[in-house]
C-alpha cells in the first residue's frame, strides 16, 4: 500500500516517531478531533474548550475484510500500540483490547495527512487519507466544523475481496471529559443529500449549556451501508464484545436497543474490491456546538454567551455534513492546490514545516470567532481550559501567519484592539475582555502589546489597501501614541525613549531604556510618520519623525555595548502612571526585580524585526543590528543541554539545541532577572531566526529553525503542536516570517507594489498577503530575469514589480490579476519592463 501520489507530502513519520504525533482537524474557530500518528482520533476538543487526552468510549474504524475460502478479518484501522503499556489496570490506551495492523507510516503536509497500514495477514492494505479544508484568503471556507476521513482499501490478493469500513462513536454530549455528563442522548440513522449516516443529539441538555450541541458521523454518497443507533450496554466489557461478534461475522451490524445516556452508534459500509484494485469509503465527522462563553466571567455571575460564527453559519451538524459533502470536491481541489503550492516552493524543508504546521494555533481551541465574526484568541491552550485570555497583544504580536493567509481576520483583532480596547487617554487594554461592552475592564497597558498594534495597523493597511479602514482606526490609533507621552509615561520626556514603567510580554514591568521596548517603540514611531503624512498630518508625521531620529541615536549610543544592546535598569523615582503596573512584576519600584539588565536578549530586536515584515526599513545602525544578530547566535544557542540549569519550565532537554531567552555574557546578571530567562520558547526563536534570515544571515536563521523542528519530531513531542505558556502557543506563528523573509515578499496595496528577493537561480516560490495567494517563479538569463506571477486565489493588482537590489519592473498602469490569471515580466537592472 502506497501513500496518494498527487497529495504533497512534507514530513513522514514511523516507528517511535508516532508516539507523539497528533494532528488537529477542524476549521478556524470551530476546535478540533486530533488525527493520532497510528491512525487513531484522539483529543476530542469540539466543545467549546480545550480537552487533551479526552476520548469518548468506543470510538474508532474499524476494517472487515475476506477473502474466499478464508475465515474473515477484522482490525481497527490503526497501527500497533507503541510502549509504554504500563498501567494500573494494564494498558491505557483507549480501545486497547482490539487488533491492529502491524505496520503504520503517517505523511504528513498540514492539513492533510495520509497514515498508510499494512498487516500480511490481512488481504487488503488501508490509507487513510484526512483533511480539513484550509483556503488561504477564505475563512469561511477554512472554517468549517468537520474532519474528512477516507479510507482506501487496496486488495492485495488475486481474488475478490468483500469488505466493509465501520465508524464507531459515543454520543457525548453533555460532556467533554472535563465536566457535565450526558443526559437523554439520542442517536439516529438518517439519509441526506449526498450523505447517509448517524445524527447526534440530546433531549436533556439544556439548549443554552455550552456542552449543548449536535454531532454526526456520516458516509458520503449512496454505499450500501449497516448500522447500530446504539450498542447494547452490556456489564463487564460485553458490549464491545456483542459488538465485535456482530461485526467480524460478515462485516454488517445488527440494531441493538438501549445504551444508556452516551450511546455509542456505528456505521459500515460495505464494499467488494476485484483483484489489485482500490475502493474507497470516505466518511464525515462533523459537529455543532453555539454557546461558547465568555472568557472573563463576572464573579458570581453564570458566563456570558459569546457564540461561534461557524454556528450561525449552520443550523446543526447534520447541516453541516449535507454542505460540506456538496462542497467537498471544490474545497479539497483548494486545500491541496495551497498546500502543493506552498509545500513546492524552493524553501528549506524545516521553514516549510515551521511555517505550515504552526498553523494549528488558528484552528484548534487556542483561536475562536464570536457570533459576530470577529476573531480572537487565547495566548495558548493548557489541557482543560484556555491558558491567557484576551488576544494577548504583546503575544499576538509576534505571528504573522493570520496577516498574511487571512486579512480579513487579522483586521478584525485591529478593529477590537482599537475601537473597543482603547479608551480616550489611549490606553490599550492588553487583554479584551468579552463581551465587547466589557472590553476595557482590565485596564492595564503593555508597552510591547501597544506599540506591536500601531505596526500591525499599518501592516493591515498596506497589505490591504483600505484607506476607509485606516481612517477609521486612525483617530484612536494616534492617541495610543500619545500615550507613551502622558506624565508617568513610557516616554514622558519625548525624546524617543521609554524609560517608564514598562509592562511587556515577559510578563513583567522593565524600568528604563531597553532594546525590546525601544525597538517596538521605534517602529511604531515610524509606522505613524507613514500613515500620518499619508493622511495629510504632516505635522504629527514630522513630531513622529523626530523622535525617531532621536531614539535611534540614542539607543545606537547608549545601549550598544559593541556586541550586543543592553537595559540599562533605571528605578522608578517618580509617579507612575495608572495603567501602567499590571502587579506581577517588582513590589519596590526603587530597587525592581525581574529585569533584563546586561544580559543577551534572544528578541531584543524584536521591533526591527517587525519593521522588516512591514517594509519599514532599519531603525538602528544595520551593522549594529547584524553584530547583535550574531552574538545572540553566540551566546544564547547551546547545542546541548545536558549541562543546564534551568528553575522554571523546561521546553528543552538533553541532547537538543536551542536558544536560550537570555545569557550574560558579560557578567552582572541580577539577582532576580526576568522570570523566563533560563527558558528556550520557540516564538522568540523564530523572531530571531526570521530576523537573520532578513538581514542575510542564512545559516544561522536555518541553524534555529532546524534545531526547533528536531525537537517537535513525533518522538519527543507533537509536530503539531509547540508549546509554551500552553498547547498550540499563538507566538508560534511568528515562523510565518520566514517565509517572507526567504522570498522577500512584500505588497502594498497602497503603492500598488509587489516585492520579492532577486535569485540568481531560477526558483519557484508561493506567495499571500492575506487576501490573494499564488506562485511567483524566477528565471535568470543573459542580464535579465524572466518572472511569472500567477494568481491561485483572490485578486491583486499591481503596478509595479520590484525585486530587491536588481530592478523594477513599471507596467505604467495598474494590473490586476484574479485567480488561475498570470503574468510574465521581464526585468533588467534598469527596471525595464517589456
Amino acid at each position: 500500500m502506497r501513500r496518494r501520489a498527487d497529495w504533497p507530502v512534507l514530513t513522514t513519520y514511523r516507528g517511535e516517531a508516532l508516539r507523539c504525533v497528533a494532528m488537529p482537524l477542524g476549521g478556524i474557530g470551530t476546535g478540533t478531533v486530533s488525527l493520532g500518528g497510528r491512525g487513531n482520533l484522539r483529543d476530542w476538543e469540539i466543545v467549546n474548550r480545550p480537552a487533551k487526552g479526552f476520548t469518548p468510549p468506543h470510538t474508532f474504524f474499524a476494517l472487515w475484510a475476506r477473502e474466499p475460502g478464508r475465515e474473515p478479518q477484522a482490525r481497527a484501522i490503526e497501527a500497533a500500540i507503541l510502549p509504554p503499556y504500563e498501567g494500573e489496570w494494564g494498558c491505557t490506551e483507549p480501545n486497547h483490547g482490539l487488533p491492529r495492523f502491524r505496520r503504520g507510516v503517517f505523511h504528513a503536509a498540514y492539513p492533510l495527512a495520509q497514515v498508510v497500514l499494512t498487516d500480511p495477514g490481512v488481504p487488503v492494505g488501508v490509507r487513510l487519507e484526512a483533511f480539513n479544508p484550509l483556503v488561504p484568503a477564505d475563512p469561511d471556507s477554512s472554517g468549517i466544523p468537520v474532519a474528512v476521513l477516507r479510507f482506501v482499501l487496496r486488495n492485495q490478493t488475486s481474488r475478490p475481496v468483500r469488505a466493509s469500513v465501520c465508524g464507531s462513536l459515543g454520543n457525548f454530549i453533555g460532556t467533554d471529559g472535563t465536566e457535565g455528563r450526558p443526559r437523554g442522548n439520542i442517536n439516529e440513522f438518517r439519509l441526506g443529500r449526498g450523505v447517509r449516516g448517524i445524527f447526534m443529539r440530546s433531549d436533556g441538555v439544556p439548549t443554552h449549556d455550552p456542552c449543548f450541541g449536535t454531532m454526526a458521523l456520516v458516509a458520503l454518497g449512496r454505499p450500501r451501508v449497516s448500522f447500530r443507533t446504539a450498542w447494547a450496554g452490556l456489564s463487564w466489557g460485553d458490549d464491545l464484545l456483542d459488538f465485535w461478534d456482530d461485526f467480524l461475522a460478515d462485516g454488517r451490524l445488527e440494531e441493538r436497543k438501549g445504551g444508556g445516556d452516551m450511546p455509542v452508534a456505528s456505521l459500515a459500509v460495505a464494499l467488494t474490491i476485484p483483484p489489485g484494485a482500490e475502493r474507497t469509503a470516505t466518511f464525515l465527522l462533523t459537529w455543532h456546538f453555539p454557546n461558547r462563553t465568555t472568557w472573563t466571567p463576572r464573579s458570581g455571575a453564570p458566563p456570558e454567551v459569546v457564540g461561534n460564527y461557524y454556528a450561525t453559519n449552520y443550523s446543526d451538524a447534520w447541516d453541516v455534513a449535507e454542505r460540506t459533502a456538496a462542497r467537498l470536491p471544490r474545497l479539497e481541489r483548494e486545500t491541496v492546490g495551497f498546500v502543493r503550492t506552498f509545500c513546492g516552493s524552493d524553501l528549506p524543508r524545516a521553514v516549510k514545516e515551521a511555517a505550515l504546521y504552526n498553523l494549528t494555533a488558528l484552528r484548534c481551541q487556542t483561536s475562536f470567532r464570536t457570533a459576530d465574526g470577529r476573531f480572537f484568541g487565547w495566548e495558548g491552550c493548557c489541557d482543560r481550559r484556555g491558558c491567557c485570555h484576551g488576544s494577548c497583544t504583546h503575544v499576538w504580536n509576534y505571528e504573522q501567519a493570520t496577516a498574511f493567509l487571512f486579512g480579513s481576520l487579522a483586521r478584525s483583532m485591529r478593529e477590537v484592539e482599537f475601537l473597543h480596547a482603547t479608551d480616550e487617554r489611549g490606553l490599550m487594554s492588553f487583554r479584551v475582555a468579552l463581551p465587547l461592552s466589557r472590553a476595557r475592564e482590565q485596564g492595564r497597558a503593555a508597552a510591547d502589546g501597544q506599540m506591536g498594534c500601531l505596526m500591525k495597523l499599518y501592516r493591515e493597511w498596506q497589505l490591504s489597501g483600505d484607506d476607509d479602514f485606516l481612517r477609521t482606526m486612525w483617530p484612536k490609533a494616534r492617541r495610543t501614541l500619545e500615550f507613551a507621552w502622558i506624565p508617568g509615561g513610557w516616554d514622558a520626556d519625548r525624546d524617543g525613549v521609554m524609560e517608564g514603567c514598562q509592562h511587556n510580554t515577559m510578563d513583567v514591568e522593565y524600568y528604563g531604556p531597553n532594546p525590546q521596548m525601544g525597538t517596538w517603540y521605534l517602529g511604531a514611531l515610524r509606522a505613524a510618520e507613514e500613515m500620518a503624512r499619508y493622511l495629510g498630518q504632516d505635522d504629527f508625521a514630522a513630531h513622529c519623525r523626530r523622535l525617531f531620529e532621536n531614539g535611534s541615536r540614542w539607543l545606537d549610543e547608549h545601549l550598544f555595548n559593541g556586541d550586543y544592546y543592553e537595559h540599562q535598569v533605571r528605578p522608578a523615582t517618580g509617579p507612575i502612571a495608572d495603567g501602567l503596573r499590571v502587579g506581577m512584576g517588582s513590589a519596590d519600584v526603587a530597587k525592581p526585580d525581574f529585569q533584563l539588565g546586561a544580559g543577551c536578549l534572544v528578541d531584543q530586536l524584536v521591533g526591527q524585526f517587525m519593521a522588516h515584515v512591514c517594509g519599514l526599513g532599519h531603525l538602528l545602525h544595520p551593522a549594529h543590528v547584524r553584530r547583535t544578530l550574531r552574538s545572540i547566535l553566540r551566546y544564547n544557542f547551546r547545542r546541548e543541554f545536558y549541562s543546564h540549569f534551568n528553575h522554571f519550565r523546561s521546553f528543552v532537554l538533553n541532547d537538543e539545541s536551542g536558544l536560550l531567552m537570555a545569557t550574560y555574557p558579560r557578567g552582572r546578571r541580577p539577582k532576580r532577572p526576568f522570570p523566563y530567562f533560563n527558558e528556550v520558547m520557540t516564538g522568540f526563536e523564530y523572531c530571531a531566526a526570521a530576523h537573520m534570515l532578513f538581514e542575510g544571515q542564512r545559516a544561522a536563521g536555518l541553524k534555529v529553525i532546524e534545531a526547533i523542528r528536531r525537537r517537535y519530531d513525533g518522538r519527543r513531542r507533537n509536530p503539531f503542536d509547540e508549546a509554551e505558556c500552553g498547547h498550540h502557543y499563538a507566538r508560534a506563528m511568528a515562523s510565518w516570517a520566514a517565509v517572507l523573509a526567504l522570498t522577500g515578499f512584500r505588497y502594498s496595496a497602497v503603492a500598488k507594489e509587489l516585492t520579492f528577493a532577486a535569485s540568481r537561480r531560477p526558483v519557484r516560490w508561493f506567495w499571500s498577503n492575506g487576501w490573494a495567494w499564488g506562485e511567483c517563479r524566477q528565471r535568470p538569463a543573459r542580464g535579465r530575469v524572466a518572472v511569472e506571477v500567477r494568481v491561485l486565489g483572490g485578486s491583486v493588482a499591481f503596478r509595479r514589480l520590484v525585486l530587491t537590489g536588481y530592478g523594477t519592473a513599471d507596467l505604467g498602469r495598474v494590473r490586476k490579476l484574479t485567480k488561475g490569471k498570470a503574468m510574465t515580466l521581464e526585468v533588467l537592472p534598469s527596471a525595464t519592463e517589456t
